[in-house]
């Protein structure tokens, strides 16, 4: 079969992926736990759900305007208003099928080939490829001291003349990490003055823990919507948990904006008007849910910490925010992919190796399910691997005992 050289180059999604390994192994009746996907387990709030129905139930489902409903963008106008303090008009605003679509349609619209955008590490699987796929050029930054802090002098002698955008995502996924405030400040101070795009990745900016904030780049910046470097991108996947619900947007200049519309116009041609319906209702409904997400995954993240404190030699950052950790199992084995492999087989958890997310030697866990989940995956984890632990585990109805310490 003959593919082009640039669908050649794009790698499978390791989180996928892993989904579908774990989907057919449950199929078979093995006692998956997920801990590799970040997605909330609460149902979509009541208010999305009736929005969603009071559309379907009209039947008179058709083409939205292909940069997102009217109603929806007032919506989204008035959220802008309350979390960052910035007033935006509708035509500042591009609806699309996920945040994920809406950082693609983006980089189509900004990136020449050849042309770069600084990544910074740990980063989010898809940056490098979506980059890739419209023929960019990803650079990486990874921080020199160990830490998952990036540096503003690192972040200076990555860019050059082709340098088109840099991507931060705060809170970030895969560490949990929440930036300071003063990074922040210096990343809008550096991307203006060298008129480079910030590109924030807000999805999970209300999901933080312990009285922190995810400060908004909005904040530091005195130009208006027209001339700012900064592009916002978010959702409502992570912080109402409708994931299924396929609904972002990008926040951009007008022109910018117009831009991605005729990117988006000649491939999807517009967002579901039904799914819009939902993310509007939620956004316009009782904002109690979100908090009740917030504090089910921030009490996650105490258990998960807490559990992972009993593994002998695993390092781990505590989280500030996001979904998920990014433990360092080096003391086991410096190769991530492997790790993961062989606790799927042995334990029968799931993890995402931190080779994806540019750091090797570590494993994404995402805390974002049950306590229960949580607790009874670390356990299985520690048998498989620390010597330390018990010598046999109940995994399901079987009992299994550790042959290979």
């Amino acid at each position: 079969m003959s593919v082009s050289q640039l669908a050649r180059s794009i790698v499978e999604s390791p989180t996928l992926r892993l989904n579908e390994e774990a989907r057919l192994l449950r199929e078979r009746g093995e006692p998956v736990i997920h801990l590799g996907i970040g997605e909330p387990k609460n149902k979509a709030p009541l208010s999305a759900i009736l929005s969603t129905a009071s559309k379907l139930v009209t039947g008179d489902i058709k083409y939205s305007p292909t940069d997102g409903q009217p109603s929806l963008k007032k919506a989204i106008i008035r959220y802008t208003e309350e979390h960052y303090d910035r007033i935006v008009a509708p035509e500042n605003i591009i609806i699309s099928s996920g945040a994920k679509q809406s950082i693609y349609n983006l980089l189509y619209s900004i990136l020449n080939p050849q042309d770069e955008v600084i990544i910074l590490a740990p980063y989010w699987v898809s940056y490098p490829e979506m980059v890739r796929m419209v023929y960019g050029v990803p650079v990486v930054v990874r921080p020199e001291d160990g830490t998952f802090y990036p540096r503003l002098e690192d972040i200076e002698k990555a860019v050059g003349p082709y340098t088109r955008a840099i991507i931060v995502n705060n809170p970030n996924n895969p560490s949990g990490l929440v930036f300071p405030e003063s990074f922040i400040a210096e990343m809008v101070d550096f991307c203006e003055r060298r008129d480079i795009y910030l590109i924030m990745d807000d999805i999970y900016h209300k999901i933080v823990f312990d009285g922190k904030q995810a400060a908004p780049a909005y904040r530091f910046t005195k130009r208006d919507n027209e001339a700012t470097k900064i592009i916002v991108i978010n959702g409502v996947a992570k912080l109402y948990g409708m994931t299924g619900y396929r609904i972002g947007w990008a926040i951009a200049q007008r022109e910018l904006v117009q831009i991605m519309t005729n990117v988006q116009a000649q491939t999807t041609s517009c967002t579901s008007l039904i799914l819009q319906a939902g993310a509007e209702g939620a956004l316009n409904g009782l904002q109690s849910v979100v908090e009740a997400v917030r504090l089910q995954i921030q009490n996650n993240r105490d258990v998960i910490m807490q559990e992972l404190a009993s593994f002998n030699g695993v390092r781990v950052t505590k989280p500030e925010g996001a979904l998920y950790c990014l433990p360092d199992f080096r003391v086991y084995s410096n190769d991530s992919v492997g790790l993961s492999q062989f606790l799927l087989e042995k334990a029968r958890v799931v993890t995402v190796p931190g080779k994806e997310f540019g750091v090797e030697g570590h494993l994404r866990l995402s805390y974002s399910g049950t306590v229960k989940d949580v607790t009874e995956g670390l356990a299985r984890m520690r048998w498989a691997l620390d010597p330390t632990s018990a010598n046999e585990i109940y995994i399901g109805d079987r009992k299994l005992v550790r042959d290979w310490l």
